[in-house]
């Protein structure tokens, strides 16, 4: 990296020099350069063209921050070097980049060709990436290859990494040694960073029908495997093995929910989720399960919660049978649970798994807002069901609010049927006349 030594005999040979360069600093460094004209002329036009003018004589005052002093030092050695040894003699972005922004403005295309490859070519940390950025635009065209890396992509590339982010993401095959589940974990990753970027190509990508198609595909693999693992806990000796997969999937299937939910697909995750919730909840309920498991039963409420407020606050628009169907099936779960959570925490200090207050409140004012939308005959059932059943279950959740809004609903119903009936009677009785 230092070869341009061999070659710095020229530079400050007072003997042979007929130019001198002073950089002018504040802080006192060495600042007289001794160089030869030839030199200057055949590796820069500034310096061409400023020895070309009467007037110059052979001194030439050049004026310089103390924080690229340096790197006036080194385009200065630089000039001394062969062409095919430039490209060498770089050994920090730093460095490089300083010279390159001094090359450009004395005009030295070979040292300008040589940083632009050095930077094109060798890995930038976060620092230096936001540092090139500013500086390079500034520089004009030949500067401009250096931001290939990081120039925004078309269309038909954006997908294409999306489509093969979503395939890896939601493989149910495990990755090979060494990375195990690590590259899958990434690839997820990136997937919520490219959906939160605010790239102008992302809402075109999202939108496309082979995207679409394929992130419903990532779904059902998902669900499939969290079916299978689930089903799996009643049957597989080696528990904690098959408690890990059951835990991977369930986290699959909540990163799948965020996904979705940014691609507006969430309607085919709560379809989904609507048509395993049996077999979620007859898994849950099993004797075998009954006084373990926490974190997973907490995990599921959690993710129905999303799927409750999708639906209850018209987000996902569903027939007034399946959303009848989610009520139905979760509300006497969730009642059931939620005492169940909050007596073992009470009694054991420092258990992870109650229900927290917002999740509470989220899934009891969704399930309010989905209930009162719900046809009156189904609002009666569901709100019969909840004032027969316990004390502890009718306190959680509070429907007084959906059952108030039915009670007044139900009268104006009646009151309209009434005045309807008094006003067709009044009709009858005056054509009779």
């Amino acid at each position: 990296m230092e070869s341009w030594k061999q070659f710095s005999f020229g530079l400050n040979d007072i003997n042979t020099s007929d130019v001198t360069i002073r950089l002018r600093n504040t802080k006192g460094r060495p600042e007289v350069f001794h160089l030869h004209s030839s030199i200057l002329k055949d590796k820069s036009k500034y310096f061409a063209d400023t020895l070309s003018d009467p007037n110059c004589g052979d001194s030439i005052d050049i004026y310089c921050l103390d924080s690229n002093y340096e790197h006036h030092v080194d385009l200065l050695k630089r000039l001394y070097l062969p062409k095919d040894s430039l490209l060498e003699s770089w050994n920090s972005v730093h460095s490089a980049l300083g010279v390159l922004e001094l090359a450009t403005e004395f005009n030295c295309h070979e040292i300008i060709e040589s940083c632009v490859q050095y930077l094109e070519a060798v890995p930038w940390e976060d620092k230096e990436e936001e540092l090139i950025l500013k500086v390079v635009p500034k520089l004009g065209p030949l500067a401009m290859p250096v931001l290939a890396r990081v120039d925004p992509v078309d269309f038909s590339s954006t997908k294409n990494v999306f489509l093969s982010a979503i395939r890896f993401a939601t493989s149910i095959v495990s990755p090979s040694a060494p990375f195990g589940d690590e590259l899958k974990t990434s690839a997820q990753e990136q997937l919520e960073y490219m959906l939160g970027d605010d790239d102008e190509e992302i809402p075109l990508v999202i939108a496309d029908e082979e995207v679409k198609s394929e992130s419903t595909k990532g779904l059902m693999n998902i669900s499939s495997s969290f079916e299978k693992e689930l089903s799996c806990l009643l049957s597989e000796t080696e528990y904690e093995v098959t408690e890990k997969k059951v835990m991977q999937s369930l986290s699959d299937l909540g990163w799948i929910c965020n996904i979705l939910s940014k691609m507006d697909l969430m309607k085919e995750f709560v379809d989904q989720w609507i048509d395993l919730s049996d077999r979620v909840i007859g898994v849950m309920e099993d004797k075998i399960l009954k006084n373990g498991m926490w974190d997973l039963k907490l995990k599921i409420i959690e993710l129905t919660g999303k799927v409750l407020d999708a639906v209850g606050y018209g987000n996902v628009i569903m027939p007034a049978v399946r959303r009848v169907e989610l009520v139905k099936t979760w509300l006497p779960y969730i009642r059931k649970m939620k005492p169940v959570l909050d007596s073992i925490g009470d009694n054991e200090s420092g258990f992870p798994y109650k229900m927290d207050d917002d999740l509470c409140q989220s899934i009891e004012g969704a399930i309010v807002a989905l209930l009162s939308a719900l046809p009156s005959n189904d609002q009666a059932d569901i709100l019969a069901d909840w004032m027969s059943g316990e004390q502890e279950q009718v306190r959680y959740p509070d429907l007084s609010e959906a059952f108030e809004i039915w009670c007044y609903r139900t009268k104006s119903a009646k009151r309209r049927l009434v005045e309807g009936l008094d006003r067709l009677g009044k009709s009858k009785t005056t054509v009779s006349l």
